[in-house]
C-alpha cells in the first residue's frame, strides 16, 4: 500500500475519534510511524499529528509513549493469535497443522516487520500490562494446543513439560527473525519463497 493510501486510511480513522474511536485512530497512527521509522524512530507527537489530534491527546488514553506502544504490541499479538488459531484448523494431522502455524507465524512477521519487532521489545513496552500479557499468552496457547495435542494446558511458563512447544516456538521465531532481516535475501518475494521452501524442512527437524 502506498504512503498516500496509508495517509488516507489513517485520516479516516482520525476523523472517527469524534465518535469515540480516538484510541483506535492513535493505535493505527502509531503503527504507521513505526512501520516507516522503526521502533526506535517512534514519536508520540508524530503519532498524534497523524491522528489529527493535539500532542496531549494520547496521554488521556495511554499515559505516555510506552502505553501507546504497548497497545500497538497488544493488537499485534492479538492478530498473531488469530492467525495461529486459524492455522490450527488446517485439515490433516498434527504435523500439517504445525507447518500451517509456522507459515502463519512467519507470514505475520514478514507482513508486519515493525510490529513484530515491537512485540518483543521489553524496554519500550509494558510487559506487565494485563491486555498485553493476555494476548501473548493466547498466542502461545494456540501453538501449545497443536504441539502438545490432547494434553492438559500448563499454567506455569517454566514447566519443563512445555519444552516441545518452546522448541517449536524458538525454531519458528528464529526463522521469522532471519527472514525479516533479509538473511535469505532481500529481493521482492525472496523471503516468502524461502519460507515456503525451507520452513517445512526445518520444522521436520523437530521431534514433536
Amino acid at each position: 500500500m502506498s504512503n498516500n493510501l496509508n495517509s488516507v486510511k489513517i485520516a479516516k480513522k482520525a476523523r472517527a475519534y469524534h465518535h469515540g474511536d480516538l484510541r483506535a485512530a492513535l493505535i493505527a497512527a502509531a503503527e504507521a510511524v513505526i512501520t516507516e521509522r522503526g521502533v526506535d524512530g517512534f514519536s508520540l507527537r508524530e503519532a498524534a499529528r497523524r491522528a489529527g489530534v493535539s500532542p496531549a491527546a494520547p496521554g488521556h488514553h495511554f499515559g505516555d509513549a510506552r502505553g501507546l506502544l504497548t497497545a500497538v504490541a497488544t493488537a499485534a499479538f492479538s492478530e498473531l493469535g488469530d492467525a495461529l488459531a486459524a492455522a490450527a484448523a488446517t485439515p490433516g494431522d498434527r504435523r500439517d497443522r504445525l507447518e500451517a502455524q509456522g507459515a502463519a507465524y512467519v507470514g505475520f512477521a514478514l507482513a508486519h516487520p515493525a510490529a513484530f519487532d515491537l512485540m518483543w521489545r521489553r524496554a519500550v513496552v509494558d510487559a506487565a500490562d494485563p491486555d498485553f500479557a493476555a494476548a501473548g499468552r493466547r498466542a502461545f496457547a494456540m501453538l501449545d494446543e497443536v504441539v502438545r495435542a490432547g494434553q492438559p494446558a500448563i499454567a506455569d511458563p517454566l514447566d519443563p513439560a512445555l519444552a516441545p512447544t518452546v522448541a517449536a516456538w524458538s525454531l519458528v521465531h528464529g526463522f521469522a527473525k532471519l527472514a525479516v532481516e533479509d538473511v535469505f535475501g532481500s529481493d521482492p518475494g525472496t523471503r516468502e519463497r524461502a519460507a515456503a521452501a525451507l520452513l517445512p524442512a526445518v520444522l521436520a527437524c523437530l521431534e514433536v
